[in-house]
């Protein structure tokens, strides 16, 4: 596992703008090439949600983005500027960017108001301190269970490669983390029946002119988990569509942007957008585990153990 001991900051980055002279490459069969491997580990300095006191401020001007150190990122509004505060975590290094969360809409950068049902499932959600008796008192990341379509998208500490891979009327999305692999057909077939459902539902793909997008529908309920250990973000409800749009604007950038519509969870649609940077060198660890591996008994047993 890729880890290193590193300074952490919340920073950001405005999204790259692609070049008037450049030309996307195709396939031999004439679709967009957006192969390669493109990890999102840059990112991990941008939170998700915006710190309330930026309000709807995207992007850092040149002097904010100036004061930020190298390589770390600021855990808190207080802290963003100054560097105190700052903790030490072992995980990928993230860089500075002027982006100032992940999430682009709603303005303010934060997820909107959850309904009434939304909020029944935030309090259902396993949390981090409290009784750990079964299996279900963890998220599905932490039974490797998977961590949903849009969770495997986002930064997370480590692991966060990911590859495309294409062929004609295909293609295929590989994550590093949870090992996750979606075959996504781009040959016009309809969506899998309803009965038929997953953690990472069921996705299907078209071509926009350079930009494919990927509509997922058939999820399961409580099939998305988003954040680090500390952060757990309401789950999807077997009704969310979420739709994803990958444009490759450059030879080496991908902007990626992912909208989740689901009115049992929030009374708005909410949407994420980042830039994912080729790297030719990157190849995928294999992460290998599962729900039955060493993790989950010990997490278990640790339990056990804090009891007495």
């Amino acid at each position: 596992m890729r880890q290193v001991m590193v300074v952490i900051a919340i920073v950001a980055a405005t999204a790259p703008v692609a070049s008037q002279k450049w030309t996307p490459p195709r396939t031999p069969w004439g679709d967009p090439d957006l192969q390669g491997f493109w990890p999102v580990v840059e990112m991990l300095s941008v939170p998700i949600e915006r710190p309330v006191a930026l309000g709807t401020k995207a992007t850092l001007t040149e002097e904010e983005f100036a004061r930020l150190p190298p390589e770390s990122r600021i855990p808190g509004v207080n802290d963003f500027f100054t560097g105190s505060g700052s903790r030490k975590l072992l995980q990928e290094f993230g860089t500075p960017q002027r982006q100032t969360s992940l999430i682009v809409d709603p303005p303010d950068g934060r997820m909107p108001p959850l309904t009434a049902e939304g909020a029944r499932r935030v309090a259902a959600l396993p949390k981090v301190t409290g009784s750990h008796d079964g299996p279900e008192d963890f998220t599905h990341m932490e039974r490797c269970l998977s961590r949903g379509a849009l969770g495997s998208m986002v930064p997370l500490g480590s692991s966060n490669g990911n590859q495309i891979v294409q062929a004609p009327g295909l293609v295929v999305l590989r994550n590093e983390m949870i090992h996750e692999t979606r075959l996504i057909p781009v040959d016009g077939r309809p969506h899998l029946g309803a009965a038929i459902r997953s953690y990472m539902g069921d996705s299907r793909g078209r071509w926009d002119r350079q930009t494919l997008v990927v509509d997922t529908t058939n999820f399961i309920d409580n099939s998305n988990f988003i954040g680090g250990a500390d952060t757990r973000i309401p789950s999807y409800s077997r009704d969310a569509r979420l739709t994803e749009r990958f444009t490759r604007i450059d030879a080496d950038t991908l902007r990626y942007e992912a909208t989740v519509d689901d009115p049992r969870t929030w009374t708005q649609p909410w949407t994420v957008a980042f830039p994912l940077k080729r790297d030719a060198k990157y190849y995928l660890f294999e992460y290998a585990c599962h729900e039955q591996n060493y993790s989950l008994p010990h997490m278990l047993k640790g339990a056990r153990l804090g009891e007495n």
